[in-house]
């Protein structure tokens, strides 16, 4: 999973029947502060995201294993909007206090 931050929709007419109904959206990945990326990615949209708002993307075959991709020719979907990112910027594993 990667975090990226939705900055536009896409539209197509002509597409794979495989992906009617579905929403595309235009993704840009952020890091876990918030800081873009040079990545984009075009994801369907499992979660009703919209513009500016950050998600958590999975991509590859862990994308079409959602209810909405299964079968479908999609590389990568936005399976969650991120409400918060809580970082502990010391260390990632607390040290252990001495008795």
């Amino acid at each position: 999973m990667i975090f990226a931050k939705v900055i536009g929709n896409v539209v197509s007419t002509q597409k794979d029947e495989n992906l009617n109904g579905m929403k595309l959206l235009l993704c840009k990945e952020v890091d876990c502060k918030g800081k873009p990326l040079n990545t984009y990615h075009v994801a369907v949209d499992a979660v009703q995201a919209g513009e500016g708002d950050l998600v958590l993307l999975s991509y590859g075959s862990s994308a079409r294993m959602t209810d909405l991709t299964k079968n479908a020719p999609v590389d990568a979907v936005v399976m969650a909007i991120v409400d918060d990112i809580m970082l502990t910027e010391s260390r990632l594993v607390p040290k252990k206090k001495q008795s």
